[in-house]
């Protein structure tokens, strides 16, 4: 892991750090089109394709059935279904509290505007199951989907080695209600949710994280004009921000947690004492060769760094140009840089509280955004599944007090049509 001191830092050196765009976009985007393009002609044989070349499995039936889904669900061991079941508590409790009603809003006399929710009618849920396999995202995309009244949820997971899904997404499956779960992945199911194939049903908007050929998929079928998605979310990424109430070793744990999502995974560290980014090299090194996933944890590590600053104030204007989907404030002092924060996915405050908390159970969403998108975009939640359609209703005392408005603008942008439609309801005998 390099460390940069802030204060040798240009404006271009920091916007440089902070850049996440790696070398072989380009062949990776070529590579996805090519796939989105197959899916788009062959359809369900393009996913069998490609399921024998990704993921080495030949599939006879592109779906697992109601009764499938139960069946392997059952297998699963006793301690991780009480996990899921609080996990999916919690999960539902906070997103639940995310649902309300607009009032109406009288903007004059007789002149009423409102808002209400409408839920997207279809959704694809992407669930990971590459290097590991994540029942988590399940819980976050489904749950807020269905308290939000999606009538139909598709949903894509990369087959196992068995040519099935795991006992944890399929009892995830079951508390959720999904009969039926598509087994592909990658660009191929992003395309197949996008485009529909004789199986998988078309969507409007595609939901989840994945590697850079599911987030390059995503991208290219939201600029075909046919699909939305949540998010741009990339590689996954950590910024903590540590001073001396720190703990290094927590410091430590919270970035290889991180780190072992991938090898190009990011995690930071921001620190106003030498010291204690010294102490936290020292224990990544320790816990690092107690990690199953060493080898991804450690090539993600050194494809990390960490900052030196004077004060928070420094270490809050790298955040916010960073922009990180995780920010963890490992301080006892996080209150006083709360107000401070602008750009971030999800926050987490004071030395007890891991981002892994967030990822798995504490009730906040988990999918977030990656690569600087947190300056413009929200992690998931209820709204993500939901449009606002407004109303108006003009009342004829309504009619008299805006007419003369909206024929003064009509005419002076030229639009006589815009202005008779005012005009001949106010002459008319009844008034409106």
């Amino acid at each position: 892991m390099k460390i940069y001191k802030y204060t040798d830092l240009s404006k271009q050196n920091i916007e440089e750090l902070c850049l996440r765009q790696l070398a072989d976009d380009a062949s990776i985007a070529k590579s996805v089109k090519a796939i989105i393009g197959k899916v788009k002609s062959a359809g369900d044989q393009a996913l069998r394709d490609y399921a024998l070349q990704f993921d080495k499995v030949n599939l006879d039936q592109l779906f697992l059935t109601k009764d499938e889904i139960a069946q392997i669900a059952s297998e699963i061991p006793d301690d991780a279904r009480a996990a899921i079941d609080t996990a999916y508590a919690n999960i539902k409790k906070f997103h639940a509290a995310q649902i309300s009603q607009e009032a109406k809003v009288e903007t004059m006399p007789g002149v009423s505007c409102w808002r209400e929710a409408r839920a997207i009618a279809r959704v694809g849920l992407y669930i990971p199951g590459g290097t590991a396999v994540l029942p988590s995202t399940f819980l976050m995309l489904g749950i807020p989907a269905i308290l939000a009244g999606c009538q139909e949820i598709v949903v894509c997971s990369p087959p196992q080695q068995n040519g099935k899904t795991n006992c944890f997404l399929a009892y995830c499956a079951q508390l959720l209600g999904i009969e039926k779960i598509y087994l592909a992945g990658g660009a191929q199911a992003i395309a197949a949710m996008a485009f529909g194939t004789e199986s998988v049903p078309e969507v409007y908007k595609i939901f989840g994280p994945g590697n850079r050929y599911v987030t390059q998929a995503k991208q290219q079928v939201l600029a075909s004009g046919i699909t939305a998605i949540d998010m741009p979310a990339g590689p996954s990424e950590v910024l903590v921000i540590a001073d001396e109430t720190a703990s290094p070793a927590f410091v430590a744990a919270d970035l290889l947690a991180q780190a072992e999502h991938g090898t190009d995974s990011q995690a930071i560290l921001i620190a106003n004492s030498a010291a204690l980014i010294t102490e936290t090299l020292q224990q990544i090194e320790l816990q690092l060769s107690e990690l199953p996933r060493k080898d991804i944890a450690a090539q993600a590590i050194v494809n990390s760094y960490a900052v030196l600053v004077e004060n928070m104030t420094q270490a809050m204007a790298f955040s916010n140009a960073y922009a990180p989907e995780h920010l963890i404030l490992a301080t006892d002092h996080y209150e006083e840089l709360i107000p401070q924060i602008i750009n971030a996915g999800s926050v987490f405050l004071g030395n007890l509280t891991p981002e892994s908390a967030g990822d798995y159970a504490s009730g906040t969403n988990h999918t977030l955004p990656t690569s600087g998108f947190a300056k413009a975009y929200s992690g998931v939640s209820i709204d993500s599944f939901i449009k606002k359609i407004t109303f108006q209703h003009i009342s004829p005392q309504g009619l008299t007090a805006i007419g003369p408005t909206v024929e003064i603008l009509a005419a002076a942008e030229g639009l006589q049509a815009h202005k008779n439609a005012i005009t001949i309801r106010l002459k008319s005998s009844d008034g409106y």
